[in-house]
């Protein structure tokens, strides 16, 4: 009967223990998500001394719609760090997703690019979200049930999938694109592109479901302490596995809107984006280890690189440079965040 109390009792306390970690992971993050306010704020004053049109409403309308894409797979990487996970694979997914949709759904017609003309064309968006899924399902088996390493395998899936992605396309673009996979990249509602509605609803979800679902508050107990969490009673390993096909399906959701922003698929689409993805993401204050963050705060990462590269590009600095300044902001946010918080490296 002591034994049994003695269970119940460690049970409890470390259940208690998980939730007070939560609550502490989540106003940790309130902090965090507005560190970089005044960093943006200091970039519009530098992009209005370099050029007055820096503040116009078409340049900052450009802004918001180039960040749309990148803000997704920001959003999906988000949720899998806080989760305590890892995916490099979604950089693959933004373009092979959609190159899969319009290779089932275009005839062929003897050109460089022939597809399979299986289904109607207007099946190639759900087609395209649908691979999403099942990219996602398959990383959450080989990681959840196979017990691989996370990050091994999501190499191994971005490698893999690229290469499919270039086998599929021919090494070509693929510009002969069905109407309903440009409608959602093309369209604007109410003066502005639907693009930026549309992250702008996702990014509000994503942060009311960490803030207010227990799924969503699980995810901060799931990074924190995993093994905790799962005394506690969180279903760590479905959680984890739902998180991993999210992030693959807003992934592919970032390839439509990108096709169909840019009219094509270009058999490199999405190639390099993990590097941006990662330093948006970190200075946005998401940590690496998992169990702290905000999605508000990660869309404020993104802001922040394309505000940078906008008035980089305003003031003429040529493009080259934009991938050493990426790689620069992380270490540099890495440094702040480090003797900011106080935190202990291990």
């Amino acid at each position: 009967m002591s034994a049994t109390t003695d269970v119940t009792d460690s049970t409890a306390n470390t259940a208690q223990a998980v939730a007070g970690d939560t609550r502490r992971g989540l106003r940790l993050g309130r902090f965090r998500e507005l560190s970089l306010i005044p960093a943006i704020f200091v970039l519009t004053v530098i992009g209005f001394i370099v050029s007055p049109a820096f503040l116009t409403a078409d340049n900052l309308i450009g802004v918001a719609q180039q960040s749309t894409e990148l803000s997704l797979l920001v959003l999906a990487t988000a949720l899998i760090l806080i989760s305590g996970r890892m995916d490099l694979s979604l950089e693959s997914t933004i373009g092979v997703a959609p190159v899969i949709a319009v290779w089932l759904v275009l005839p062929a017609h003897g050109g460089r690019f022939d597809g399979l003309g299986l289904l109607p064309e207007w099946t190639a968006v759900p087609l395209c979200l649908l691979v999403g899924v099942v990219i996602g399902a398959v990383n959450g088996f080989l990681i959840l049930k196979l017990r691989l390493n996370g990050f091994i395998v999501t190499l191994g899936m971005l490698t893999m999938l690229r290469g499919l992605q270039v086998a599929l396309s021919q090494g070509q673009s693929i510009v002969a694109l069905p109407s309903s996979f440009t409608y959602l990249g093309r369209a604007s509602w109410l003066g502005a592109p639907a693009a930026i509605w549309i992250c702008a609803v996702l990014f509000a979800l994503g942060g009311s479901a960490l803030a207010w679902l227990r799924h969503g508050r699980a995810l901060y107990a799931i990074g924190g302490n995993t093994e905790a969490a799962r005394t506690a009673g969180i279903e760590v390993d479905r959680i984890v596995w739902a998180v991993l096909v999210l992030g693959s399906l807003l992934a592919a959701f970032a390839g439509v809107l990108y096709s169909g922003h840019y009219g094509s698929i270009s058999a490199t689409q999405g190639s390099g984006w993990i590097f941006q993805v990662f330093a948006a993401t970190v200075i946005g204050g998401v940590s690496l280890n998992g169990g702290k963050g905000s999605v508000f705060g990660a869309l404020t990462g993104v802001l922040t690189l394309q505000l940078v590269v906008n008035v980089m590009t305003l003031a003429g600095v040529p493009p080259l440079w934009n991938q050493f300044l990426n790689g620069a902001i992380i270490i540099v946010a890495l440094v702040i965040s480090r003797f900011a918080s106080g935190e202990k490296q291990e």
